[in-house]
Formats: structure tokens, sequence, C-alpha cells
């Protein structure tokens, strides 16, 4: 086991491609993007994302301690200028040593 950062986007649609490349500008290549995301944000009803015109998108992403600064450089403006919300926290990633189904 080792040390990652597990970084969680919720964001409009509209701008995933911007996020997808400004993760893939810090290093950041893989992703899952999960669509027509819906929920009430923590700073209650201004953020409940069910109400709005175009469905939100959440997208989790994995990458090593060291690269955290160039995603929040590169995701903050984004965030700032249209909206969304990113959280970053430390997690444990388990690497398969034997994968049994390759035998």
């Amino acid at each position: 086991m080792h040390l990652v950062k597990k970084i969680e986007i919720i964001a409009n649609s509209f701008e995933l491609s911007r996020i997808l490349d400004s993760l893939d500008q810090a290093g950041v290549y893989g992703h899952a993007v999960i669509r027509n995301v819906a929920g009430k944000g923590l700073r209650g009803g201004a953020e409940d994302l069910d109400m709005t015109m175009l469905d939100n998108v959440y997208i989790l992403a994995f990458c090593a301690p060291e690269q955290i600064k160039p995603v929040v450089e590169n995701i903050r403006p984004l965030l700032n200028k249209f909206g969304g919300t990113c959280y970053i926290s430390d997690v444990m990633e388990i690497r398969s040593v034997k994968c049994v189904a390759s035998l």
C-alpha cells in the first residue's frame, strides 16, 4: 500500500473537457466521470445541484502527493470562473501483486 491523493470534482458538464485538460496538464491522466449528478451543496440552497439547467458531472482521479500543487493551480481558476467544487484527500492505494485472472 502507498499514499496517493484522491481528487473529487463536481462541476457543470459544460466544463468537463476543460477540467480534464487541466488534469492532463498537471500530469493526472487517469480519471472516472459520472454524469447526471444531483445533490445539495454544503453551503445550503445556493448550490442546489438539481436546480441547474445543465447536467453536472462528478470527476474522480488519483495522483501522487507531489502532483497536487499543479492540479490545484490548474483547477482553481476554472472553478472560480465557472463554479463547482473540488475535494482533495489522502487515501491508500493497494496495488495488485499477482492477478489471479491472468494465470
